[in-house]
């Protein structure tokens, strides 16, 4: 079958768009927002993404890392104190982050968290990831009990470290539960290379980067920035 010109230069043209969309993508793994303009930056960190030289990580501009620490109320990050002491020796800001689960009451969750993360004055805000919504719940759970059992975690993490909570809310998240609006606590927003826009007031943090290519790590890490006062 012999193509005609006009197909033949459609293909070509569909040969370069694919070719451009995989050169952004290079590149866009290698992206972080200018330090000139955003001086505060670091990264998110979870015993899943490998070994990280921290040291590496300050060198390239970090101030600081938030590791994960615990999940729902069984959950855990098996690296969270080594990564801590880890981060620290190098002279990073550390802070920790549970990952909400809203199949589950907040008085188990709390508990998980309190025994990975200790009462230390030197830490960082915590902050909540909240990304699952409730579609995978084993038995049904209303929005009203998943803004309320959020609401008792939030007070219960900040009677622990003595610091209010940072909401880390998904797009999906923040659609469901409108958060934002809710809970008056500042927000940490994701969205790769464009700022996020979903939340219903302004965002302290924002993972602008969720598969940071670096010397740090042999896996992609979340790189983070802190809006500018």
């Amino acid at each position: 079958m012999r193509l005609t010109r006009g197909v033949k230069m459609a293909l070509f043209l569909l040969v370069l768009l694919g070719m451009a969309a995989g050169y952004a993508a290079f590149k866009g793994r290698s992206w972080r927002p200018e330090e000139a303009v955003w001086p505060d930056q670091g990264a998110l960190v979870s015993a899943a993404d490998g070994p990280v030289a921290f040291d590496t990580l300050r060198g390239l501009g970090g101030k600081f890392v938030y590791l994960e620490a615990s999940e729902g109320s069984t959950g855990h990050d098996i690296g969270f104190a080594q990564n801590m002491a880890r981060a620290r020796t190098a002279g990073l800001e550390v802070g920790a982050v549970h990952r909400f689960d809203p199949c589950q009451t907040a008085d188990g969750q709390s508990a998980n968290f309190v025994t990975m993360v200790p009462r230390d004055r030197e830490l960082l805000p915590p902050a909540i990831l909240l990304e699952d919504t409730t579609e995978h719940c084993p038995r049904h759970v209303s929005e009203a009990a998943v803004q309320s059992e959020l609401m008792t975690l939030v007070n219960q993490i900040e009677a622990h470290t003595g610091k209010p909570v940072i909401l880390a809310p998904s797009e999906d998240f923040e659609a469901a539960y409108g958060v934002s609006r809710r809970i008056d606590r500042q927000l940490w927003l994701t969205r790769s290379w464009i700022e996020p826009d979903y939340a219903a007031r302004p965002w302290l943090m924002w993972t602008a980067n969720r598969w940071y290519k670096s010397e740090a790590a042999d896996q992609p890490l979340r790189w983070v920035v802190v809006r500018p006062l």
